[in-house]
């Protein structure tokens, strides 16, 4: 059974700049780009693209894994494409952004997982627009030590994971990653590049209770997790996992609290908060 959005989780799509979002739109069909947010059908899309914002999907559209929460097409993945980073660095230099969001696919048929694209995608952005922050949204690389590094040689701002769930769901909702391994994955990265910052996400209204929450928001900064985001999970059809809870703003607002008694120097909890939702917000007053 299918359970009613309730009022919290209406958008008002008034409050959009239709021009900017056009152009947005415009700019990402000429290049031939992908965008996390069409792609997954991100609730924000709209919000993102009026404020001239998009997180760019590199590697393809399609995804070796086939999670049970996520939208993105699950199938065979082409080559990659070589001109892609460049690609990139010139949408985001054409949309005038100082903070940039790249994320991809997961391309477990890929040596490196596409490390070196991701890592060619940072440079080119570094080199067309010297001035911008870089933010990448990165898959867990089957745990290969080197892939990873090849992404923090790189020198993005921010390596965002999302660690997803809790760790009594993953069986069910993400079977093909490990939680240990997601800790891990950021915990290298601090601990290899203290400069840059970390990040990660969670889902809520998967049946996790609030405990169960609050484990995972005391491991993730154990681990060196630096800043944070918690968002409802939309059920993308009825083929993916259903929603079990529709959990209430005032419990965001109190695991946004919880977070920050821990340490996290950022957090972002609410209804509509995905990994890059309004993620330059912890660079604006530097």
């Amino acid at each position: 059974m299918i359970k009613r959005k309730p009022e919290w989780l209406r958008i008002d799509m008034q409050a959009y700049h239709p021009k900017e979002l056009k152009r947005v739109k415009a700019l990402i069909e000429k290049t031939g780009l992908h965008t996390v947010c069409q792609e997954a059908n991100c609730p924000n899309q709209y919000e993102c693209f009026s404020k001239r914002t998009a997180t760019f999907m590199i590697l393809g559209s399609q995804c070796t894994r086939n999670c049970k929460f996520c939208n993105i097409t699950h199938g065979v993945a082409g080559a990659p494409d070589p001109n892609e980073p460049e690609k990139v660095a010139k949408a985001v230099e054409s949309l005038g952004l100082k903070y940039a969001v790249i994320t991809s696919v997961t391309r477990d048929d890929l040596p490196d997982g596409g490390a070196e694209h991701f890592a060619k995608t940072i440079r080119a952005l570094k080199k067309r627009t010297p001035d911008v922050n870089v933010e990448v949204l990165i898959p867990d690389f089957q745990g290969n030590e080197a892939a990873l590094q090849i992404v923090i040689d790189a020198a993005p701002e921010v390596i965002n994971h999302n660690i997803e769930t809790i760790a009594r769901l993953y069986d069910t909702i993400r079977p093909e990653a490990n939680y240990q391994q997601t800790l891990t994955l950021i915990q290298r990265v601090k601990k290899t590049a203290p400069n840059i910052k970390t990040k990660s996400g969670i889902m809520v209204g998967l049946g996790e209770t609030p405990e169960e929450v609050k484990k995972v928001l005391r491991d993730l900064h154990a681990h060196g997790c630096e800043m944070l985001t918690v968002g409802q999970y939309l059920a993308p059809s009825r083929e993916h996992a259903e929603v079990v809870e529709y959990v209430t703003p005032e419990q965001f607002k109190a695991y946004e609290a919880y977070a920050k008694s821990l340490g996290f120097v950022h957090v972002s909890s609410g209804p509509f908060v995905r990994s890059s939702y309004h993620a330059a917000d912890p660079f604006e007053n530097q």
